[in-house]
């Protein structure tokens, strides 16, 4: 075994010996590396051109951040209204508006619960929605609110909140400053362009609204860029036959009109004439989704939730984790 060992280590040291000898033969000789020198350069060049165009890109993007973000600053505020009260559904139709919301420049959302107080429910989401949001509440009556079982077209709903949005306006903005004031209600689906088509409300602007009054849309009619009309079918002779969703008033309008408000005992359908009245003409609507002939909200109303498996397990006392919020 010694000897086999001593074998290796020569036979080692021999291959090693030779294996230095050559390298250092090697090092005298000519080399042509000029071809890999002018590839390397070349690259380099490559990688430089390239970093600086996207140094350029990424100045060109900035700059025009900064001006979108100018361009925003200057825009009038949309202040949407949004009464809202607790059911189940409550939070996914909150949520589901938010999103839609935080695509909009110069945004500010008045939530206002029915409600004797403040709910964490909503305090929690409005103060995680990123929204600029003024949260408000009042009491809906006992004798003007709608029972559970009621059908939608009893009595309306959220008469009283809008009225609270509105003098909180009244009390926290001066007639010099611009301002669009829409009610957006938490049931309906928006389109962004809808903001942008509002965004230049002198007075009254008005536009059609999908899935409403049992047609596929209402809306006003316009000739020569006047509203004429309302395509409806329900109490045509209404004086304003418009759904809520369907109008934006200009907020100096509102400001200088500071008795005009919804009232609590409208006639059913009269809710919306109640406020408009007030302010303006029909021969003075804004007409608006090129001529109101485009759909850019709808009353979509999410459906009631069938809770029945619940309610069983709720008797077997297996109801579902009451601590986790929906």
């Amino acid at each position: 075994m010694k000897v086999k060992l001593k074998n290796v280590f020569v036979i080692y040291f021999l291959v090693s010996v030779i294996g230095l000898m050559y390298a250092l033969l090697q090092l005298g000789q000519p080399c042509d590396c000029s071809q890999h020198l002018r590839s390397a350069s070349e690259l380099l060049h490559g990688k430089d051109k390239k970093i600086s165009q996207l140094l350029s890109e990424v100045k060109r993007l900035q700059a025009h951040g900064k001006g979108s973000d100018l361009e925003g600053a200057a825009l009038p505020i949309i202040y949407a209204i949004t009464p809202t009260y607790a059911r189940l559904v409550q939070k996914a139709e909150l949520v589901r508006i938010s999103q839609t919301f935080l695509h909009v420049k110069n945004f500010h959302w008045i939530v206002v619960e029915d409600s004797p107080v403040k709910t964490q429910l909503v305090s929690e989401l409005l103060a995680q929605s990123g929204l600029r949001f003024t949260h408000l509440h009042t009491e809906t009556p006992k004798e003007h609110k709608r029972k559970e079982s009621d059908p939608n077209w009893l009595k309306p709903r959220g008469v009283e909140q809008r009225n609270l949005a509105l003098q909180w306006l009244r009390e926290n903005r001066e007639l010099s400053e611009e301002g669009i004031v829409y009610f957006a209600d938490d049931d309906n689906t928006y389109s962004l362009r809808l903001f942008d088509e509002i965004r230049s409300t002198k007075r009254v602007s008005v536009w059609p609204v999908g899935l409403v009054g049992g047609l596929r849309f209402e809306r006003p009619l316009v000739e020569k860029g006047k509203v004429v009309g309302f395509y409806t079918a329900w109490k045509p002779n209404r004086p304003f036959p418009m759904d809520m969703a369907g109008f934006a008033i200009a907020l100096q309008l509102l400001l200088a009109n500071r008795e005009a408000r919804f009232d609590l005992l409208a006639e059913r359908g009269y809710l919306e004439s109640s406020l408009l009245q007030s302010l303006v003409s029909i021969e003075e609507l804004e007409p608006r989704a090129d001529n109101c002939t485009k759909v850019l909200v709808w009353h979509t109303r999410t459906e009631k939730p069938k809770m029945k498996q619940e309610e069983l397990l709720q008797k077997q006392g297996l109801g579902s984790d009451p601590s986790i919020e929906v």
